[in-house]
C-alpha cells in the first residue's frame, strides 16, 4: 500500500487545481447461496449456506475517485470443509467465515485517453482465463496494484499493472499452502485491438509467487499468447468465436524447469433465442512431473473446465477439454427478466499418455426480478481415471445496489 500512497501523492503534486463537485456512490452487494456436494471418497456429504455481505462508497471529485469497500462471509450452515475450519471429513467449499478489506484504491482520470489506478482493485482481463477475480468464490481475489489503462488510435487498448500482492479467496485466515495474501512482483499486461475479424489481443503475464508455502514457489511463470475473439451474422444467424494460443515456461524462482503451450478453439451459433456451441481447450504437458503443465493460478477457474472444479490446477499430464454446449435465453417471461437457461457436457482427457480423466455435465438456470438475481446450477462429475465421482447443486439469490 505504500507504492499506492505514493502514486497518488505524485497525482495530486502534479494535477492542475480545480474545483468540481463531489458524487458519492454507494457499494451494497448481498449474495445468499447454497452449495451441496457429494463426493464418492468422503463419507459425509457438504451442506454449506453462506451469506456474503459488500459494502463501501466511490468518492468521486473531477478527475479523481477513492474507493474502498468492505467483505465479510458467514457460514450461516457450516457443514463443510472452507479449506480452513478442520472439517475435512465434508468435501470442500471454498468459502470460508471471512472479514477483510476488499477494495481500497485511488483512480485518476486527467490525463488524456488514460485511466491510472492504484491500491487494492479488482481486475478482469479478456476472458478471465488467466487474470480474473474468481468472483464466483464468495471471498473474490483482488490485486494490491499501479495499473494504466491507454486508449491510443483506433480504439488500441494497453491494459498494463504491476501487482505486488494477490490477496486470494481465502480470506484473513489463510495459511500455509492456503495464503491470506502471496507477495511476489507479477506484471500482467494486455494489449488489445479491434479488427474485421473480432477483437485481437496480445498478452504477457509474468506471475512470481514468492510464497515457499504455497506450492514451493513452482507455480511461478511466464506466459505469452494471442487470443482472437469476435462475432458475424450468418443469415438470421449470428456466429461467435475465440481462438487462443499461448506459451508458457518457469519463472523467477520457480524450482522446476518446463514448457507448455496452450489452444483454445471455441464457437457457438445463435439462432433466435437457441445457442448451440462447441470447443475444445488444451493445457499442455511437459515431463509429466507435478506443476510442469500450463498453470493458471490468477484466473477466474471456475468459468473453465467444468463446475465440479476438479481440474483448478492442470494435472501433471496435462488437460484436453472437448465440450458442447445448448442455451436458450429470453428477455423477458413474465415478470422475469434475463431468463437463461443452458447445458454443457465436457470430455476431459490428458494431453500426454492418453488418459481418459472423466466427464462432467452442467446445468444452469438464471434470471432476474427486479434488483434480485437468481440462479440454480448443477455440476456432476464421472470419474474414470482422474479424481472421484462428485455432484454439486447450488442455489442462489443476489441483490445489489
Amino acid at each position: 500500500m505504500k507504492i499506492a500512497l505514493a502514486i497518488t501523492s505524485g497525482l495530486l503534486l502534479s494535477a492542475p487545481a480545480f474545483a468540481a463537485e463531489t458524487t458519492i456512490k454507494p457499494i451494497v452487494d448481498l449474495r445468499l447461496r447454497q452449495e451441496s456436494v457429494e463426493q464418492t471418497d468422503l463419507a459425509r456429504d457438504a451442506e454449506a449456506i453462506t451469506l456474503r455481505a459488500r459494502a463501501g462508497a466511490e468518492i468521486s471529485n473531477g478527475a479523481f475517485a477513492f474507493l474502498a469497500e468492505a467483505e465479510g462471509t458467514v457460514a450461516i450452515d457450516e457443514r463443510y470443509n472452507s479449506g480452513l475450519n478442520g472439517k475435512t471429513a465434508y468435501p470442500l467449499v471454498a468459502d470460508p467465515e471471512n472479514l477483510e478489506l476488499n477494495r481500497v484504491q485511488v483512480q485518476y482520470r486527467g490525463f488524456s485517453n488514460t485511466v491510472l489506478t492504484a491500491g487494492r482493485q479488482r481486475i478482469n482481463l479478456d476472458d478471465q482465463r488467466f487474470v480474473g477475480a474468481a468472483g464466483w468464490r464468495d471471498n473474490e481475489q483482488t490485486f494490491d496494484a499501479a495499473r494504466v489503462e491507454w486508449t491510443g488510435p483506433g480504439k488500441l487498448k494497453l491494459d498494463a499493472s504491476y501487482a505486488w500482492s494477490v490477496r486470494t479467496i481465502w480470506g484473513k485466515d489463510g495459511v500455509g499452502a492456503r495464503q491470506q495474501a502471496i507477495d511476489g512482483d507479477n506484471f500482467l499486461g494486455n494489449l488489445s485491438y479491434p479488427t474485421a475479424w473480432g477483437t485481437l489481443s496480445a498478452f504477457s503475464y509474468l506471475i512470481d509467487q514468492d510464497e515457499a508455502a504455497v506450492s514451493g514457489r513452482r507455480l511461478s511463470s511466464q506466459t505469452y499468447g494471442l487470443r482472437l475473439a469476435g462475432a458475424h451474422p450468418i443469415a438470421a444467424a449470428k456466429l461467435n468465436y475465440a481462438l487462443s494460443y499461448a506459451g508458457q515456461s518457469d519463472y523467477h524462482d520457480n524450482p522446476n524447469h518446463y514448457s507448455a503451450e496452450y489452444w483454445l478453439a471455441d464457437t457457438s451459433v445463435d439462432v433466435g433465442a437457441l445457442r448451440l456451441g462447441a470447443g475444445y481447450e488444451v493445457l499442455g504437458a511437459d515431463t509429466g512431473l507435478a506443476l510442469t503443465s500450463f498453470q493458471t493460478p490468477l484466473a477466474t477457474a471456475h468459468k473453465f473446465q467444468g463446475w465440479a472444479d476438479k481440474f483448478l490446477t492442470t494435472p501433471p499430464n496435462g488437460l484436453r477439454d472437448q465440450y458442447f454446449s445448448l442455451g436458450w435465453n429470453r428477455k423477458q417471461l413474465g415478470k422475469l427478466s434475463n431468463v437463461s437457461l443452458s447445458a454443457v457436457w465436457h470430455r476431459f482427457g490428458s494431453d500426454r499418455l492418453s488418459q481418459d480423466y472423466g466427464d462432467e455435465l452442467n446445468l444452469i438456470a438464471t434470471a432476474k426480478i427486479g434488483k434480485f438475481n437468481l440462479l440454480a446450477k448443477h455440476a456432476d462429475y464421472r470419474a474414470d481415471q482422474f479424481a472421484t465421482d462428485t455432484r454439486k447443486t447450488w442455489l442462489q439469490v443476489e441483490w445489489s445496489y
